[in-house]
């Protein structure tokens, strides 16, 4: 009976992991630039008692079907999906969207290159164009003190007005980053993500070249989080973690019956 106990508390388990997800994922329905997860599963090993394929000591047949135990289940990863958000209107001219593939690039307090969807942009003491958290994105864009207006194209090249002045000036070109593996990037928290081996090597490029994206000034995504989806999964997986539970009472019942016996 032992056997079965340990399954069912693999597979409440695995649930509980399946819920923790999920919350988070509802829990960051208005993070801007926010890519929910989901939970993959898969079976744990099994413990044979005859081999499918064994030939028979007595016949010498060959069993077509061998007998086979599973010892149930584990959370194997988080996949994230990378789907677009919806874009939502913000009217502010700091406020940045990427319509299709891509990252902005961002420099981390270590040095190192930090990724985002996150496009709500502020303007430092300096006037470089920085994420809330303060980190510069790359490469750095500076904002005149004089500039009366800022205006940012779609295909990332960065405009200014100056007083005296009726001609736009340039002062710098955004630029995105894709990965061949978005899900392998790591999640750091505050909208960051990292390059890792799973991920590959970052490919950088203008917007609205190759297989990036256009940039939408005043716009924001929104998380690509599905409520209506994630409440029907969180259903399933609290249904799953009672059945689950459900086995083990049992189990424990037919044990109780079986020391019982006289």
């Amino acid at each position: 009976m032992s056997l079965s106990l340990n399954i069912g508390a693999s597979g409440m388990l695995a649930q509980q992991m399946n819920v923790d997800a999920i919350s988070n994922n509802i829990a960051n329905m208005n993070t801007t630039g926010f890519k929910r997860q989901r939970v993959e599963f898969a079976d744990l090993m099994y413990q044979s008692k005859q081999r499918p394929g064994q030939v028979s000591a007595q016949s010498g047949n060959t069993t077509p079907a061998g007998l086979q135990f599973g010892l149930g289940v584990r959370a194997a990863a988080t996949y994230r999906i990378h789907e677009q958000g919806a874009i939502a209107t913000t009217n502010n001219v700091l406020d940045l969207a990427i319509s299709g593939e891509g990252f902005f690039e961002v420099e981390m307090p270590s040095g190192d290159s930090g990724y985002t969807r996150a496009g709500s942009f502020q303007l430092n003491e300096n006037g470089e164009l920085v994420t809330i958290q303060g980190h510069p994105i790359q490469p750095s864009i500076t904002i005149p003190d004089d500039a009366i207006s800022i205006d940012i194209a779609q295909d990332g090249e960065v405009f200014v007005q100056q007083p005296n002045s009726p001609a736009l000036t340039s002062v710098g070109q955004l630029t995105l980053v894709d990965f061949p593996n978005p899900g392998g990037l790591e999640a750091t928290g505050d909208n960051l993500f990292l390059e890792t081996a799973a991920s590959g090597s970052p490919l950088t490029g203008d917007p609205q070249t190759e297989q990036f994206g256009g940039i939408l000034q005043g716009f924001l995504e929104s998380s690509n989080v599905d409520s209506v989806s994630e409440i029907t999964s969180l259903i399933t997986a609290q249904r799953a973690y009672e059945m689950n539970s459900k086995v083990i009472t049992t189990s424990d019942e037919m044990m109780s019956t079986t020391a019982q016996l006289r």
